[in-house]
């Protein structure tokens, strides 16, 4: 049998039997296990991702939305997060709004509403927080609650098509921008088959998933000179994840400033439609305090935090992130306008004229490939002052990088899985010395892209 044929049925097996061991098998105390299977998935998958072969390509897309849907009815393992989307959209079909009480209101109350019990209460790992998901996450919610009724695995289903389909999207979208860029086609494969992205976004359920997709299809619409309905795509990426809101104002260098304060009304105004059916004062206050939770109290996997945190305990004795986590958002968010400006003037610095222009309506459509770097570095900036760094976080970065010559995401979605190795049947420890080795690797393999990397792979 032809060489060829061996290696790809042999990646296959271990993919699917890997893939299917995660959906149904492996449990998040599992550390040993949990490492052994992702090491093989990341091996296959480092292997397939060489394929340039157009038929191959083709074969392994195929696969990327096989192995997805091999989740399908499975029950998240690594995450319980999927109970608080439950327990959301079954407050909505009761006519109850999500941000008005805490979970444990309903509980210690004992409030009888149909589809809230103890049982799905003692699921949640968010009992005495606020609910964070926005409109279109919520809407998804409250349409698994009635299609499903009172059965989680029902919910867990319906849920799950929605990210399936938005994958799906996403590859298409990426086929399309790939061709555009005249990118190597196989660059598809980098997020298609990464096992991150397969089991965090399908198997976990987390909603990133569908954030890409918009962001992506949002892009791919304003190349194709169609800004309302990217502006409607932009806006329902917000309506999922907030976070696309930093990446927003890197568009001003690309849109000139009349076109972008259309496009950003447009947002706004969307974003504002979306919101209406929740907006009170409940969502206001719980949105409030559930950010400020993240900034203040909450803490996983982080990088310069960490440091900062080791200085605090050094000087104070204390944790000081009720104070420093404010701080150094408000530092992230320094940065960030610091290369958003950057951006823009590296955008016109061939002009003599080019604050005229800056300033001026432009007629460039010019969203070359450059326009995923600053995405990248933008969303990079946010996670390295971020107090939690969850592995999901990084499959927005695994889908940036694909249009950039930029390929850290790819190492940090294969070392990020190490946060799981803090799980045991006990609880959460979380290993330091691990977290010190996974930024220093991808910190490290950044800085070699940086400065010695000088083959451009991309733009």
């Amino acid at each position: 049998m032809d060489k060829v044929l061996v290696k790809r049925y042999l990646f296959l097996l271990i993919s699917i039997l890997g893939y299917s061991l995660f959906a149904f098998y492996l449990q998040r105390p599992d550390t040993i296990n949990l490492l052994i299977g992702y090491s093989f998935l990341f091996l296959a998958y480092w292997q397939i991702c060489k394929s340039d072969n157009k038929r191959e390509i083709q074969f392994w897309l195929g696969a990327g939305v096989f192995f997805r849907i091999i989740f399908l009815l499975s029950t998240p393992n690594l995450s319980d997060d999927f109970y608080r989307f439950i327990w959301d959209g079954r407050l909505m079909a009761n006519g109850l709004h999500p941000f008005s009480h805490l979970p444990s209101y309903y509980i210690e109350n004992k409030i009888v509403i149909e589809g809230i019990n103890q049982q799905l209460f003692e699921g949640l790992n968010s009992q005495n927080y606020f609910t964070i998901y926005p409109p279109i996450n919520q809407f998804i919610f409250f349409l698994a609650a009635i299609v499903a009724g009172n059965s989680i695995s029902g919910s867990i289903v319906i849920m799950r098509l929605f990210i399936i389909a938005s994958e799906i999207g996403s590859f298409m979208v990426i086929k399309k921008l790939l061709q555009h860029y005249n990118l190597p086609e196989k660059n598809i494969l980098l997020y298609v088959l990464n096992p991150l992205v397969i089991i965090e976004l399908t198997g976990n359920l987390h909603f990133e998933a569908l954030m890409i997709f918009f962001l992506l299809w949002s892009i791919w619409l304003l190349i194709k000179h169609k800004h309302s309905l990217s502006a409607l795509s932009f806006s329902f990426a917000i309506c999922t994840k907030l976070l696309p809101i930093i990446i927003l104002p890197l568009l001003f260098a690309r849109l000139g400033s009349k076109l972008f304060l259309i496009y950003g009304s447009l947002v706004l105004i969307f974003c504002s439609l979306a919101f209406l059916p929740l907006l009170n004062l409940d969502i206001i206050l719980g949105f409030k305090q559930s950010l400020g939770y993240y900034f203040t109290k909450f803490e996983f996997n982080a990088s310069i935090y960490y440091l900062v945190r080791e200085w605090g305990f050094w000087r104070y004795g204390y944790n000081i992130i009720q104070t420093v986590g404010w701080k150094l958002g408000a530092w992230s968010f320094s940065f960030m306008l610091l290369y958003i400006f950057y951006d823009a003037w590296r955008k016109y610095k061939v002009t003599d004229s080019s604050v005229k222009i800056f300033w001026q309506y432009t007629s460039l459509w010019n969203f070359d490939g450059r326009i995923w770097t600053s995405f990248l570095f933008v969303f990079l900036i946010h996670f390295s002052f971020a107090t939690v760094m969850h592995p999901w976080y990084v499959t927005t970065l695994v889908a940036f990088s694909i249009f950039t010559r930029f390929r850290f995401p790819v190492l940090w979605s294969a070392l990020i899985f190490l946060t799981y190795s803090g799980y045991s049947s006990e609880g959460f420890t979380e290993n330091l010395c691990l977290v010190v080795a996974e930024y220093a690797m991808v910190f490290g393999y950044l800085a070699v892209e940086l400065l010695w990397k000088q083959k451009e792979q991309s733009y």
